[in-house]
């Protein structure tokens, strides 16, 4: 067993577990040190998980764990949201009741995405995604004062379970036909496989929970209510952290496990891609919660993220990675000044956002960052995912109407999120009406949150070459899984 594989996951698991301890010994007036502590020590878990001494290119557990440049790649973003979502949560430390176990809570959840990104086995697969999830039952009910919170905990554990049903019923018909959970042994065998109608709707069902997960449509039903209800900071940590985790198991499956299914089906994957957008679009445009207005943005970015898939290449899914570094700097950028004023005005509609250029430069660069990049404008982050998305399906669409309808969908889910994305920065700069305009207290804490998230999604669109290299590096990985294959797993992997 290499347990030198999992030194970030263990580390990180230990720093919540520290949390916990450090809470029954440290005052109640210094409580902000636990918060900056354990943004502290994600700090260092990131130098070392991007640095050269961490160990990369193995597997542990039997080859249910595996180490390669698409874990490499996630862990690094993961870590990033983690330590900005915590740094934003010490301002919540004086007036959050349980502020030692909301921290222990994100880095528990933060466990479970690091060992989702090293997930090559359904079952560790599964056992990662209930980690994250069970945790987020917690954080999105954590505020037990507020009905609100609790509503959306409720609706969260509910269709999270019926995911996990879904999930679970179709691993067993993947194992049923399969005899193993293995990706690489999977993979090896999946032309077989695929012709196997057992086996195809087992991957089926499994595809299904992961699109409760990162709330795809049909089943998105849940997105709204829960970012409207839950906490601004969970919210903050549901939409980046767990979205990802999600989609980079997504990844693994289509272009790991199954990347001939993944080929023969794009057109699937390209049309709940579409439907999505065009859901997540069309019903933000009424929306006076910026909250609930940031969940259906959810879901639309979701359907961006999609047509990745569908493009069924290695440019399609360097895309969705690059795209998706970019959409988590984006949304905590936004989110950092959202959770502020949400705080402070006990209220998350459009109105309460207005002259806050006025009220407080730091919260507005911070907000008008991320909603410009969500929107697509260049030349930040999510213009260029954007356009890395759109690219990869065009080169895939020749002459086909369906693929050509596909790219016009999309063109029109951006135009929309112009119009309700620009909605909300009118209010902050040219409010319609005469609006409170005390300053709005930034702590430091706060700004430096702010800092790392516009940097990130200003340099990954300034150096879009960058991000997309590694992606690619990434993506390009599970198309060659022999080098770190399990022992058990290599006559299968060796008879391809």
């Amino acid at each position: 067993m290499n347990y030198s594989l999992l030194t970030v996951e263990i580390l990180t698991a230990l720093l919540g577990l520290g949390v916990l301890l450090l809470d029954l010994w440290l005052p109640a007036a210094s409580r902000k040190l636990l918060g900056i502590g354990a943004a502290t020590g994600l700090g260092v878990l990131l130098v070392y998980a991007v640095g050269s001494a961490a160990p990369t290119d193995g597997t542990a557990f039997g080859g249910m764990f595996v180490s390669d440049a698409l874990s490499s790649y996630a862990k690094g973003f993961f870590l990033l949201a983690g330590l900005i979502v915590l740094l934003m949560s010490v301002d919540a430390a004086d007036t959050t009741h349980g502020y030692a176990e909301y921290c222990a809570l994100v880095l528990f959840a933060l466990t479970g995405m690091l060992f989702a990104a090293s997930a090559n086995d359904f079952v560790l697969m599964f056992v990662a995604l209930e980690l994250i999830t069970v945790t987020f039952y917690i954080l999105v009910s954590f505020q037990r004062n507020r009905l609100a919170s609790l509503e959306a905990g409720v609706k969260y554990l509910i269709l999270g379970a019926l995911a996990s049903g879904f999930m679970v019923f179709g691993m067993a018909l993947v194992f049923g036909s399969a005899n193993t959970t293995n990706f690489y042994q999977i993979a090896a065998a999946q032309s077989a496989l695929i012709k196997s109608p057992v086996f195809l709707t087992g991957i089926l069902l499994i595809v299904v929970g992961l699109g409760f997960k990162i709330a795809a449509f049909p089943f998105q039903i849940w997105a709204p209510d829960v970012y409207q209800g839950a906490p601004a900071l969970t919210t903050s940590f549901l939409a980046t952290g767990s979205k990802a985790a999600g989609i980079v198991l997504l990844a693994r499956v289509a272009f790991g496990a199954v990347p001939e299914l993944t080929a023969a089906r794009s057109h699937l994957f390209l049309a709940i891609g579409a439907l999505t957008i065009l859901y997540g679009s069309l019903c933000a445009i009424p929306q006076r919660s910026v909250k609930r207005l940031m969940g259906y943005s959810s879901i639309a970015n979701a359907g961006y993220l999609l047509l990745g898939f569908g493009a069924a290449s290695l440019a399609g899914g360097s895309a969705v990675l690059a795209y998706l570094g970019g959409y988590i700097f984006t949304v905590l950028a936004a989110f950092a000044a959202i959770q502020v004023v949400v705080g402070q005005q006990e209220s998350d509609d459009i109105t309460v956002f207005g002259g806050l250029a006025r009220r407080s430069p730091w919260l507005a660069t911070g907000l008008t960052i991320g909603l410009v990049s969500l929107a697509g404008i260049p030349p930040l982050a999510g213009f260029f995912g954007k356009l890395m998305i759109l690219k990869a399906v065009a080169v895939q669409a020749g002459s086909s109407p369906f693929v050509l309808f596909i790219l016009l969908v999309a063109v029109f889910g951006v135009v929309v999120g112009l119009y309700y994305y620009l909605g909300v920065l009118r209010a902050v700069y040219w409010p319609s009406t005469t609006t409170d305009l005390s300053p709005v207290p930034v702590s430091f804490t706060t700004k430096l949150a702010i800092i790392f998230a516009v940097v990130g999604t200003v340099l990954m669109g300034v150096l879009p070459d960058t991000t997309y290299r590694g992606a690619r590096q990434a993506i390009a990985g599970l198309a060659t899984p022999a080098a770190v294959l399990p022992t058990s797993a290599a006559p299968a992997q060796a008879s391809k």
